[in-house]
């Protein structure tokens, strides 16, 4: 891999986690554009263990409160968001990656986030804080972001989707979406961590040394700016025009796909 693939790899993991548009549609499309093929799964973890070092500065003082008093509702709040994303992860991770890897239908799951990021514009804040959320509620979402495992389909426009479905107002939406990423993202470390541990993947001799830090630094950098400008997006109700960059994006991969095979191989 080359620095510069790997700064715009990093850049691109740190903006479009956070933003509701695909982080792993993107890193899918990018890869195919550069033509890399090995090691990118683990290569992806490494710049989505950078993001989650983003949303542990951003949300420190939430994190620090869990931290002190982890036996509080979010806390449970959390755990419950988080087991059915596991149990979609375990059961069909697999099957999912057989079906859509490779960036099959990629073209498809943008629209699919689009639609579902447009739906999320046209609700109304609701009032409950994180705190307020029901054990259903929290369920709804994890299974949201389970779903978010289809490449291109946005885990953060899911969870944050679903969070004001529930009722949530847009801001601890947001905030509830981005704290749900930290064992989201550790699930995804556990699940690659075996071949990371047996040689199967080896990052510095696949990636490089220098590629993969640059890429980790400039995922961190970027996620942090990228949750603060979504945080305020969300307050703003202005995820329409997210919906209406996917729409787009993901009708060009349509059209490549079946017609002119330049990017989606």
């Amino acid at each position: 891999m080359q620095i510069f693939e790997a700064i715009i790899l990093g850049f691109v993991q740190g903006l479009t986690e956070f933003l509701p548009v695909s982080s792993s549609g993107h890193l899918v499309l990018f890869q195919n554009l550069f033509g890399i093929h090995e090691a990118t799964q683990a290569f992806t973890i490494l710049l989505h263990v950078a993001t989650l070092i983003a949303v542990f500065i951003y949300y420190w003082r939430d994190i620090w409160a869990l931290i002190c008093h982890p036996f509080q509702r979010t806390t449970l709040l959390l755990i419950t968001g988080t087991i059915p994303t596991v149990l979609i992860a375990l059961l069909f991770n697999d099957t999912f990656e057989s079906i859509f890897g490779a960036g099959k239908f990629i073209g498809f799951n943008f629209i699919l986030t689009g639609l579902i990021l447009l739906y999320a514009d046209t609700r109304k804040s609701g009032k409950k804080k994180i705190r307020n959320l029901s054990l259903f509620d929290s369920l709804v979402v994890g299974t949201l972001q389970g779903v978010a495992i289809l490449p291109a389909v946005s885990r953060s426009g899911m969870t944050i989707s679903a969070s004001l479905a529930r009722g949530m107002d847009r801001e601890n939406a947001a905030r509830y979406s981005f704290l749900l990423s930290i064992p989201a993202i550790l699930g995804g470390m556990v699940l690659t961590i075996k071949d990371m541990i047996t040689g199967e993947v080896v990052l510095t001799e696949a990636i490089g040394t220098i590629p993969m830090i640059i890429g980790f630094i400039t995922a961190a950098v970027s996620g942090y700016f990228a949750i603060r400008f979504m945080v305020n997006i969300i307050k703003n109700g202005k995820l329409k025009w997210f919906s209406v960059y996917v729409f787009i994006l993901g009708s060009v991969l349509i059209l490549d796909q079946f017609f002119l095979h330049m990017i989606v191989k």
